[in-house]
């Protein structure tokens, strides 16, 4: 059995202003915290036998992963689109937060965002998810239907609204 697996689909290279900004603060914070480190990993080498130096070993491998996350930011930041407009403010696009009723009568909130800023608030999803793909160009009053494994599921929407880009 080999350990191959075949690649990913590259995500959306979407993103909102506040999610730029906040990549390029990282980007910005991680370049401070790396010269830190750099200065703390060469006092643990300083100090002699680095085979059982645990400080040496551990801002090895710290500053092992700020220079991964650089690079991947120093790559991914130029690739990003800023989507800062909409075309018709009445519905669903990228940056919308929608608000939807399940079946069961349940009501829900989430925005569509782009991968890179998944995580960083509650209620987001990807554009690449089956949800934000069947709610893209739809609007109130509008129902969608998502395959969710084996069962479908279908939501009314309800609300749209954009937040104000500064």
């Amino acid at each position: 059995m080999s350990r191959w697996r075949a690649p990913s689909p590259r995500s959306s290279p979407y993103i909102t202003p506040a999610g730029f900004r906040r990549l390029e603060a990282e980007l910005k914070d991680l370049w401070e915290r790396r010269g830190a480190v750099t200065r703390a990993l060469s006092a643990a080498a300083a100090e002699g036998d680095r085979s059982e130096n645990a400080e040496y070993i551990y801002r090895k491998k710290e500053l092992r992963e700020l220079d991964r996350r650089i690079r991947y930011l120093q790559k991914r930041l130029p690739a990003l689109r800023v989507v800062d407009r909409v075309r018709d403010p009445a519905l669903v696009y990228f940056g919308a937060r929608v608000t939807l009723r399940d079946g069961d009568a349940r009501q829900m909130t989430c925005r569509i965002v782009g991968a890179d800023e998944l995580g960083q608030e509650a209620g987001t999803i990807s554009v690449d998810s089956p949800l934000a793909r069947a709610l893209l160009g739809k609007g109130p009053g509008e129902e969608v239907s998502v395959q969710t494994g084996a069962e479908e599921k279908i939501y009314a929407i309800l609300d749209v609204a954009y937040e104000r880009s500064d």
